[in-house]
């Protein structure tokens, strides 16, 4: 009979999911996911069958905590307007690990887990750019409908096509993850933010 686990198998998944978040894929060792999740290398691979499956679990946990994040924000009583200028200046507050959100407590200086993958993965592993491919149609369609409502009440101009607005703000928020990345300071962020509000 098998033994039974003795020990939670999320809670292994999100302390993996910092791991992988801080070095990425290839950088991040066994043992460096042995002492992240306490788990030794046996249960490790007993559970989650390769260090890739735990990645890909890991990275799916931070798809699913971002689009419940981007659901709330998406599904409040804010204008257009605002929702999006949340979206963004969340984004800043991160960066400067300023979130009041449990789980990106630690995310200062990590960059985007989505970014990072994508830069690192999307070429050359096929089930981690799917994921990657369905997340960002998802934030599209969002972002989309999102532009669609604020143009109907006329918080957002009537005159911008919302599918290329979508993928504007999808690539704005990109770039601030990156800017940031690369030295931006704070005012540039903001400025950014304004911006692209101000394209809307």
């Amino acid at each position: 009979m098998a033994r039974p686990r003795t020990f939670d198998e999320q809670r292994a998944v999100d302390a993996a999911m910092g791991a992988f978040w801080a070095a990425g894929y290839e950088a991040t060792s066994t043992q460096e996911l042995c002492e992240a999740t306490g788990l030794g290398r046996s249960s490790i691979y007993n559970t989650f069958k390769s260090k890739h499956d735990l990645f890909r679990r890991a990275f799916a946990r931070y798809v699913e905590l971002r689009a419940e994040q981007q659901a709330e924000l998406l599904g409040s009583d804010l204008s257009a307007r605002e929702k999006i200028r949340t979206m963004m200046t969340d984004i800043v507050a991160e960066v400067y690990g300023e979130s009041d959100v449990d789980w990106l407590a630690a995310s200062t200086g990590r960059g985007c887990f989505f970014i990072n993958t994508a830069i690192e993965l999307s070429g050359r592993d096929p089930e981690i750019a799917e994921l990657l491919k369905r997340d960002y149609q998802a934030r599209f369609e969002a972002f989309r409908a999102v532009i669609e409502s604020g143009q109907r009440a006329g918080d957002l101009d009537r005159g911008g096509d919302p599918g290329r607005l979508a993928h504007f703000l999808i690539a704005t928020i990109s770039g601030l993850r990156v800017s940031a990345q690369a030295g931006c300071d704070r005012a540039g962020l903001e400025g950014t933010v304004e911006t692209a509000l101000a394209a809307l």
